[in-house]
């Protein structure tokens, strides 16, 4: 196993072909990242119960001393929360963690009825990772950018917040999204407020 490994958490439903998970997954390898990239149980119904196990052993697996990176986008941002709140004090930590477009609390939809929403604690997640960071589109139709501020502040991490980003999926155009592949390399190099867009669809 490679001594930098990066995890990728994909969200509701399988990533397309143009998501910027797959547009980064080869990127990193070719700079030295082993990739991990699991497909979540049932994505288009997900589940808690589903989701969480696979999280939990993709992290214990990896040793101690590599350096290991999250990206989560959506419901696997709301996963990786979860995971924070049960950790326990032996469990395995991670180094930087980027929660991409987490929903807000109150966006419902039936196929999520099985993703409860995490609790907001601050100290969990400071106890699961060395560094964690959140970014949103400043017009995301699942959370938006009041509700992603207030998010940042219950939490207590930094916020970046994409203008015109919406729900930073294909569809908003990313896509091509050099800033991630920036931070993961180098977060303090990286801006993520000022993500370039591919045309959008």
């Amino acid at each position: 196993m490679a001594n930098r490994l990066v995890l990728l958490l994909h969200g509701w439903r399988t990533p397309p072909p143009d998501h910027w998970q797959l547009w980064l997954a080869p990127r990193a390898y070719e700079r030295g990242w082993e990739v991990d990239f699991p497909r979540l149980p049932e994505a288009d119904t997900p589940t808690l119960s589903r989701w969480l196990p696979v999280v939990q052993a993709r992290v214990a697996r990896v040793p101690r001393a590599a350096e290991l990176v999250v990206l989560a986008h959506c419901c696997g941002a709301l996963t990786w929360m979860h995971h924070a709140a049960v950790l326990g004090g032996r469990d395995r930590r991670v180094d930087r963690v980027l929660l991409v477009a987490p929903p807000g609390r109150r966006w419902r939809h039936p196929d999520l009825s099985g993703m409860p929403y995490p609790p907001l604690d601050g100290w969990s997640l400071r106890r699961a990772a060395g560094v964690t960071r959140l970014v949103a589109g400043v017009d995301d139709p699942w959370g938006g950018v009041a509700e992603t501020t207030s998010l940042g502040r219950a939490l207590g991490v930094e916020v970046d917040v994409v203008p015109e980003g919406r729900h930073l999926d294909p569809e908003a155009g990313f896509g091509p999204w050099p800033q991630v592949l920036d931070w993961l390399i180098d977060p303090a190099a990286a801006d993520l407020n000022t993500a370039r867009r591919s045309t959008p669809r």
